[in-house]
């Protein structure tokens, strides 16, 4: 095979927006960021607008904004859970005009899922009008929580980081990509401390000289993404990369056929995106065997239409969207 099923793969993400296979049941709280993929993908193949309806666009945009958490009446009351849930698994009364909502325990907006938000009204055409910005930077105001096992070597400042919903023992820099990106989208980042942030990052390169997802911690090809597109987001790429040369090399040594997440791991095809968008952000992607990784993407395709993690596997959406 040279090359992959175009028709297929629209088929394949046409038919996920609409509904999803059963094994999708268990990530119904993250049904916003499946809505990104396959809004995204669509949107790479510049096939969007061919194959949804100006309904569809306008009922997506609404669905969208009804899990948008709101300030109540009170604006202190829910200060730090504001932002977009991940779908309507709450049964919160469908409102994507309300301006304000009632408290209601566990029901808080999670960075990941505002990211992707933010994300798929961009590609439906809308102009974030309704978004509350001031609510969401307010909420990454408060996620971004002091680590005290964790000081800066380089001037013992204490380091921050990023949980992704109030009460969040998760912290790590998925998150901090996430709210890197939320700021650039909002054009306001008033929410994060960009110099702690920084500091956080720069702590995140391990001794093989990629990103782990916490100090101290193994690299990884996920990561290494996350730290490298959060410092470029920022401006910061040249001051928060230690060794680049370094870095590209471990990138680089990641490639099998198609590429593996860390040393002495499978190949996987969602990694081809992880670790060749980190090469391409540090002007390297030409170093990459092309033919080698399209041999093996190719392998993974599905008969159905859609690419899964290893020939072995069963299609899925993250894996598609990424190649």
């Amino acid at each position: 095979m040279t090359s992959y099923n175009r028709e297929k793969l629209i088929k394949y993400f046409k038919s996920n927006l609409c509904m999803l296979p059963t094994d999708y049941t268990q990530t119904e709280t993250n049904r916003m960021t499946l809505a990104f993929f396959c809004l995204g993908a669509l949107t790479l193949l510049g096939e969007l607008e061919n194959n949804i309806t100006e309904q569809n666009r306008l009922d997506w945009i609404d669905w969208v904004y009804a899990q948008q958490i709101l300030p109540t009446e009170n604006d202190d009351a829910n200060d730090a859970v504001c932002g977009f849930r991940g779908s309507s698994w709450s049964g919160r009364s469908f409102d994507p005009h309300a301006t304000t909502c009632s408290h209601v325990p566990y029901d808080s907006g999670h960075v990941a899922n505002t990211y992707t938000a933010l994300i798929n009204l961009l590609l439906l055409g809308d102009d974030l009008s309704r978004v509350n910005r001031k609510a969401i930077t307010n909420t990454l105001r408060h996620l971004q929580q002091q680590d005290g096992r964790l000081s800066a070597p380089i001037n013992r400042r204490i380091i921050f980081s990023i949980a992704p919903t109030t009460g969040s023992l998760e912290r790590d820099v998925r998150f901090i990509y996430c709210a890197c990106a939320i700021s650039y989208m909002l054009n306001d980042w008033s929410g994060i401390d960009r110099e702690r942030t920084l500091d956080h990052i720069i702590q995140l390169q391990s001794y093989e000289h990629a990103f782990a997802q916490c100090p101290k911690q193994e690299a990884h090809g996920g990561s290494t993404f996350c730290g490298t597109a959060a410092l470029s987001i920022m401006g910061n790429l040249d001051e928060g990369i230690l060794n680049k040369d370094q870095l590209v090399q471990w990138c680089l040594f990641r490639q099998i056929g198609g590429f593996q997440g860390r040393p002495n791991k499978l190949q996987d095809v969602c990694y081809g995106f992880w670790i060749g968008a980190s090469l391409a952000m540090l002007d390297s992607f030409h170093l990459v065997n092309s033919d080698a990784l399209k041999e093996f993407l190719l392998q993974s395709e599905s008969r159905i239409g859609g690419f899964a993690k290893d020939p072995e596997s069963f299609p899925g959406n993250i894996n598609t969207h990424k190649i």
